[in-house]
């Protein structure tokens, strides 16, 4: 039971901003049914997930509000405004299957509250505001749902459009593997042809020792094959061809491609028809211009397998798939990851330009939601620059915090509209071609996740997205990045 040292008197509660424009008989309710509370520093004011009892409001002190998400206790907010409320917040709601406490309050310093009892609260509130209490619940309602699919919708988009440009990245290098591998299949069997042929006793043992010393002399010539312009490759293809017509080889522009890409010229070919004769001479030179086609083929799908395999690492860095949520990383694996994922999506008129201090510490951080940043940074980006410009995506020092800059040659923000950028469901695109929740949740993941700082200078062809992040930090308590519901 409260005694009189425990309530406040109406002309105190009307100094409150959430009570300043209630009637004397309304502020003299609340002060009958009302009480203060003290809680000393570091302690829980109300848990998330037990039942909501009470509405508070706070007088004194600082507090911070929470919420668990997974294994992480995230940090909504945190204030010492006096005023500011939390608890029972939706005591008012018909319907509710069950009313709990939707998050955590802590005093961070000792704290006094004015405490109202959650049936007190909602009474209050559907007695007092029937109109408004019908807006409150259709607009928390209304809000919970939209927020949900709008930022389901937003991230399926995102994923959708970095799948199609991923998908699209794989397929080049997949592609040139099947065809690869198809041609090498025809050069194997060829192979097994032609030197049954050169078997066929007209090559003693020497000879075939001879030739397949050639053989692994052409594949040591193909790792080594100098890089020509096309200049020279058309020079030493005409030479080679001149070389294979006058010594009776058919097709000779169909060999001398293959044999220059090999390495090979008319000294090595001269020590081939030495080994063999005249008269094997076509067959032995086809037999290694297999030989040096395969390896040139095997060549190709190495890389093309290593094209595949670094896309995949390139995807897993960017989802950060089997890793730990909050880790010490280096932002430029996750940015250059990201870069990966949008490659397909940069117009071919937009120039990339990387500038990274590499001296520059690992961070402590939530990588895959920094990877959400740079996502909705270097879309918005693109999107600014339309087919034509330059992105320019900077890392450096500034001071204890580290920078992460993407900035575009796009038309820039106007003025007008800049400070509204970070506002939830806000958005400077075409209806239909934005959410609006991209900043916000960019500015919640920088701001409230990693306890740093993100900003934006802009004018037409010079737009620049600054996001500073603490070096060296403790496990951050901090919100989960999407909108809550």
């Amino acid at each position: 039971m409260s005694t009189p040292t425990d309530r406040l008197t109406p002309e105190q509660l009307r100094t409150l901003f959430l009570f300043e424009s209630l009637g004397d008989d309304q502020l003299a309710w609340l002060a009958e049914h009302g009480r203060t509370e003290q809680r000393a520093g570091g302690t829980v004011v109300f848990g998330e997930g037990e039942a909501a009892t009470c509405f508070f409001v706070l007088l004194s002190g600082s507090v911070t509000l929470s919420r668990r998400v997974g294994d992480d206790e995230v940090e909504l907010n945190r204030t010492a405004q006096r005023g500011v409320y939390g608890g029972a917040t939706q005591a008012y709601l018909d319907g509710e299957t069950e009313q709990v406490y939707r998050n955590t309050m802590r005093a961070n310093t000792d704290a006094e509250f004015f405490v109202l009892p959650a049936e007190s609260f909602a009474q209050a509130v559907r007695t007092w505001f029937p109109m408004a209490m019908h807006l409150l619940e259709g607009l928390f309602i209304g809000m919970r749902n939209t927020q949900t699919l709008v930022g389901e919708r937003e991230r399926l988009l995102a994923l959708g459009s970095l799948s199609a440009g991923l998908t699209h990245e794989l397929n080049n290098p997949a592609a040139a593997a099947v065809r690869a591998t198809s041609v090498l299949r025809d050069r194997v069997a060829a192979i097994r042809s032609k030197l049954a042929m050169i078997a066929d006793g007209r090559l003693d043992g020497s000879g075939l020792h001879r030739l397949v010393e050639l053989q692994e002399e052409a594949v040591a010539r193909v790792a080594g094959a100098p890089k020509l312009s096309p200049m020279a490759v058309a020079d030493a293809e005409d030479t080679l061809t001149d070389w294979l017509d006058e010594h009776g080889v058919r097709a000779a522009w169909d060999l001398a491609p293959i044999l220059v890409s090999g390495g090979a010229d008319t000294e090595w070919l001269t020590r081939v028809r030495t080994s063999v004769g005249q008269a094997d001479l076509e067959t032995a030179i086809r037999w290694l211009t297999y030989t040096v086609e395969t390896e040139l083929l095997m060549r190709e799908i190495g890389e093309a397998v290593t094209r595949i395999s670094g896309l995949v690492g390139a995807a897993k860095q960017y989802s950060q798939l089997d890793r730990a949520p909050f880790q010490v990383v280096d932002v430029h694996d996750l940015l250059d990851a990201t870069l990966v994922m949008f490659k397909a999506k940069i117009p071919a008129g937009v120039r990339l330009v990387k500038e990274y201090d590499r001296s520059l510490p690992p961070v402590p951080a939530y990588a895959a939601e920094l990877n959400q940043v740079w996502t909705n940074l270097i879309d918005n980006a693109l999107g600014a620059m339309g087919e034509t410009g330059t992105l320019t995506v900077r890392t450096e020092r500034a001071g204890e915090l580290l920078a992460v800059e993407v900035a575009d040659t796009g038309s820039g923000i106007p003025p007008e509209v800049r400070p509204r950028i970070f506002e939830p469901f806000f958005t400077t695109k075409p209806v239909g071609s934005g959410t609006g929740l991209g900043l916000d949740i960019s500015y919640r993941i920088v701001v409230h996740k990693h306890h740093g700082d993100i900003r934006v200078r802009s004018e037409p062809g010079d737009t620049v997205f600054r996001v500073l992040l603490p070096l060296t930090v403790e496990r951050p308590s901090t919100p989960d990045p999407l909108p809550a519901p």
